[in-house]
């Protein structure tokens, strides 16, 4: 079975963006790769919500050539760019038979809302937590919402000398629900 990773950026707040979209508060990639390379490697799939896929069309050139990128929207008249899939499927229905599908790790990117959704169905394998020293009091939640507390054990952690702190969590063993 294939897992889903949530690998992102999030402010000391647990915001993922500003109200308005807008990501201008990110560190550029060019200073630190932030293990981003190594986890593109070991991914082949990607899902997000629409206004993530928005916000990545924003930044010009389509960053995930080579991927298979999946967007959920409830509208079926979005249109996206050729490397895209839209999906107006349940996506929590949708997760779980792509990840019975054969393949590498699939990459949760955003937004707020369909994370919510795959944590509380228990289909997050790992989290992948990017810790920006920013508070932007403001904003998009990481987990809006959330109603199922998960039990993660820290497997790796590193710290950047521009003080952005990279952490890796995994589900623990036993039960998940207490």
């Amino acid at each position: 079975m294939r897992k889903l990773n949530l690998y992102i950026a999030t402010s000391l707040d647990c915001k993922i963006a500003r109200p308005n979209h807008e990501i201008d508060w990110l560190p550029p990639l060019e200073e630190y790769d932030y293990g981003y390379s190594e986890f593109m490697e070991g991914i082949d799939a990607i899902v997000m919500g629409y206004k993530t896929y928005e916000i990545c069309l924003g930044l010009g050139e389509w960053a995930y050539k080579g991927k298979t990128s999946y967007v959920f929207s409830r509208n079926p008249d979005r249109t996206l760019i050729p490397e895209a899939q839209l999906i107006t499927k349940d996506p929590v229905k949708f997760v779980q038979e792509l990840k019975q599908t054969e393949g590498k790790t699939i990459w949760l990117l955003g937004g707020g809302e369909i994370i919510a959704m795959l944590h509380d169905a228990g289909l997050i394998d790992e989290y992948i937590l990017a810790y920006i020293p920013v508070i932007l009091g403001k904003g998009i939640e990481l987990f809006p919402g959330i109603k199922k507390q998960e039990n993660l054990t820290l497997t790796k952690h590193q710290v950047y000398e521009n003080g952005v702190a990279l952490f890796y969590f995994s589900k623990k063993n036993g039960p998940e629900n207490i």
